[in-house]
Parts: structure tokens; sequence; C-alpha cells
């Protein structure tokens, strides 16, 4: 069985190390829905995370040793979301949002922001030095409705600082930065906010920041404008309450890069988001350079499509095809749920080499907490095929429905007919996103079930693709099931 570990088609030099220059890539190097990414690097491996919203396993991290090749190693959230009803959905946008990933003090440390409710810390065990680790449980290090995308930085004495944005849609207030003081373990704050940095009017929306010590600067490295058309914009003082400087070192320019948006820095590069519509929020690599005490990203501020030595071997990325016959526990890291995971929602039996998705009580599908889902691929038409058969409880198979599903703004289902039967279903999606929905009994003839749906992005989150199994609240004792023999997607050639 083949698994889809993100693998992207680039040539690299042997000798190439730690993302030296001796070597090419295309951007985006992650053409999937991993917006606000956080980088850093420890030893050989490049650590990433990014906004995983309600979706569990949540706060997710991925590994590279060159930066550009990434695989899933861990999450620090790994079955519920803190603050939600371990059986409920998270309200669409919730959750987990911009978070940032630090090592500090032989531990790794993951700070997001919660919009509904705070700022929360998540640390790993003591003396740790790679992931997969160990994690602590989430402490709400501040509490306050709308604070979001926090990130520390700790001074040579062990003096911790913490800088955050606002979430207007929750505060009621936006546009401006704050930093804190914490403890020196991170976990409560000992100097509450003073305002850093006031974005009105010319740098409207600034959030984002990711803080930064080099020399005797501290740095804030924050997006402003909304995400589709906005620029990065560097902050830098010699104190965390400043004043400070501020430059715009990232924007589209005329480049296609629409929005170079919330990011990190790391060696010399720069990461960073893109919208790319019903995809989400893709991520690009830029080269990043000192000139003096200022960054130059990119191409003198704009965003590059590829990057390359003169003479270096170059290759476009390309997308691996899956096929899934869920052979193994547990369930491959690409899948999430849409809310908080239980044990009630599935059981995954190796010796068939089957998942079977139990109906789970919920008002619309839209807000079920058991749709099992997975990202989209930006700019790439393909095929997502299945072999299901749904097989309902007596007592309420009028009430109970499942099969396939494209999850966003607006959600669209390809029901499973309730006769026991196996059925082959698929979704083929074009470059733009729109939908085109089979059914066929042999794998062979397929019939065109509905045709012309237009997938889009949801709050905050891309268009996801999966399955879904759901009836309604009456009380039954039993649930029907939907069982999946295995899943290809295929990318169009």
């Amino acid at each position: 069985m083949k698994r889809f570990f993100l693998t992207l088609l680039v040539i690299l030099s042997p000798f190439a190390f730690h993302l030296s220059p001796v070597w090419a890539y295309d951007n985006p190097v992650l053409p999937y829905d991993f917006s606000n990414p956080d980088v850093i690097r420890l030893g050989k491996y490049y650590y990433m995370t990014y906004s995983s919203y309600a979706s569990t396993p949540g706060l997710q991290i991925l590994r590279s040793e060159d930066g550009v090749h990434w695989s899933y190693v861990d999450a620090a959230l790994k079955d519920t979301v803190p603050g939600y009803g371990h059986l409920d959905a998270c309200p669409a946008g919730s959750g987990v949002w911009a978070p940032s990933l630090r090592f500090h003090d032989g531990r790794f440390y993951l700070y997001y922001g919660d919009p509904d409710i705070g700022i929360y810390c998540i640390r790993s065990a003591p003396k740790t030095v790679k992931i997969p680790c160990q994690w602590e449980q989430a402490v709400l290090v501040k509490k306050g409705k709308g604070l979001i995308d926090p990130c520390p930085v700790w001074d040579a004495k062990g003096r911790c600082y913490l800088v955050h944005a606002f979430a207007g849609s929750r505060a009621g207030f936006e546009s401006a930065l704050a930093v804190c003081e914490l403890s020196s373990d991170g976990l409560s704050v000992i100097h509450e906010d003073e305002l850093v940095f006031d974005g009105h009017p010319y740098n409207p929306m600034v959030k984002g920041p990711k803080f930064y010590k080099r020399n005797s600067y501290y740095y804030i490295f924050c997006p402003a404008g909304d995400v589709e058309t906005g620029w990065q914009l560097c902050l830098r003082s010699k104190s965390p309450y400043g004043p400070y400087e501020v430059r715009r070192v990232l924007e589209q320019d005329t480049t296609d890069i629409n929005g170079p948006y919330q990011g990190a820095w790391v060696d010399n590069w720069f990461y960073h988001s893109q919208d790319a519509g019903a995809a989400g929020r893709i991520v690009h690599l830029e080269p990043l350079k000192w000139h003096f005490g200022w960054p130059v990203i990119g191409d003198k501020g704009r965003p590059v499509k590829t990057a390359k030595d003169e003479g270096a071997p170059f290759k476009g990325i390309g997308v691996d095809p899956v096929h899934e016959e869920f052979a193994s526990r547990p369930l491959a890291p690409e899948w999430q749920w849409s809310g908080n995971r239980s044990a009630l929602y599935y059981y995954l039996n190796p010796d068939s080499s089957r998942l079977r998705l139990f109906t789970y009580p919920a008002d619309s599908v839209e807000i079920a907490p058991n749709l099992l889902l997975r990202k989209i691929h930006a700019n790439t038409a393909f095929t997502f095929e299945a072999r299901v058969r749904f097989v309902p409880n007596r007592e309420n198979q009028l009430h109970e429905e499942a099969g396939l599903i494209i999850q966003g703004r607006q959600t669209k289902t390809l029901p499973i007919l309730n006769d026991g039967q196996w059925w082959y279903a698929r979704i083929v999606m074009d470059k733009k996103q729109v939908c085109h929905f089979y059914l066929s009994s042999d794998g062979h003839t397929w019939a065109l079930v509905d045709d012309g749906f237009q997938a889009e992005a949801d709050e905050q989150v891309g268009t996801r693709i999966g399955f879904y199994a759901t009836r309604d609240r009456k009380r039954f004792h039993d649930a029907g099931y939907l069982d999946i023999d295995c899943v290809d997607i295929t990318p169009a050639l």
C-alpha cells in the first residue's frame, strides 16, 4: 500500500543540506492548505506547523531534511481541541489559529490563539531533542476573546515576551499588535499587553506576527492587508516593546503570486502562504538575505516562482497518485476529522483492509463532527474514487445517509444507495475545482449523478474531500455504517 506523504518531485544536488544553494525548486513547495505556516530548524531537521482550526488530529507537525520535501511526523492535539466538548464539532473557523513553533531550554513550544477563548501553549516533555515527542496538556496562558496569532521570543537572560494580534470578528478591534511578558517557562502572564504597532490606516488587518531576536534587534515579521492581496512587513526595535521601525519586505508587485501572507523566517529562507481559492492557503518558499540589518526576501521584495542556480537541474512539482487500502493502524495523517475525534466514529480493521464509518447524530452534514476529510491539491485536476457499501441500521434506515463529500463554503454529497451492495463512487475535480459525480456498480460503466458543482473554500479553511456517515438525532439503539474498501486519488496527466 502506498501512503501519500506530500512527496514533491524536486531535483536536489547529492551534497545539498539545510537548503544550500546548489539546487533548484519550484513554488509552491506545498500546494495544499497548510495556512499560516511556522517553521524552525533543530539539528538536521526542519519542522513545520500550521493552522488546523477545528480538525483533529490538530496542530500537526511536518518534518523535512531539506526544507522542500515534507512528511507528517506528529500532532500535538491528537483527539480533542481544548475548550470544546469531546464529541462536538468546533464552530467553523474556530480552534487552532496561526500557531508558532519554538525550541527553548530543552523543550518544543507550540503557541496558538483560539479566537473565542484565548492563547494556549503546549510544551513537549523536558529534554526533548526531536519530533515526534511526548506533548504535555495544553495550558491557557492568556484568556481573552479575539486574541490570536501568538509567538514568543526569549532574550539572553531567559525573559520571555509574547507578541499577538487581534481578531476583529471577536474582539471588535484589529490592525494592531501587542506584546506582553510571560514567566520564563512561557506559561503565565507577568506583564500585561502593551500595543507596539498600530496598522491604522496604512497597514490594516496587520496580524500573524512572528517574533525573533537577531544581533541587538527584536524583529517582528507580519502580514498586513487581506489574505488575497496583502503584503509582508518587517518591524525592528532594540526593545521588545518598541518603538519599532517598519518596512514592507514582500508584496505581489507585478508577479502572479497574490497576497504573500503570514509566514516564517528560518536560516536564509522565508516561508509564506498564498491564497489559492478553493484549495486554501498553499506554501511558498523565498530566498532571504540580510542587508544593513533588514531582510531582503524573494527577488528584491517580490515573490519568486523558481529558485535555482544557473545551470542547476530543475523540475517542477509533481503529485504522486494515492492508493489506500486501510491495511494498518492508525489512519494515515492526511485524514482529519471535522471535529473532535471519537472512537464511536469508525472501526479500522487491518485484517480485511477496510475502514468502517458509523453513522453519527448531526443536525446537518455541514456541522457533523465525524466527517473524514483530506486536503485537495491546488491547481491540479484529479479523480477521487472509492469502493464503498452502505449498510443502514434496520430501525432507522430512513434517517441515515452516507457517502462521499466535498466540504467547503457549500457542501455537496454523493450518497450511496442503502442496499448493502458494493458501489464504486467517483468525484472528478478539474483545475478550477468544478466537480462531477459518478456511480458505478462494476467500476467500468459509470453513470453521471450530478454535474458542475463549484467547490469553494470554507471560512479560513480550503475545500476538503472525503466521506460522511450521519443520522438524525432521534434516539436509536444502534448505527448503520459505510464500509470503505479502498481509495484511489489519481492526478490528471
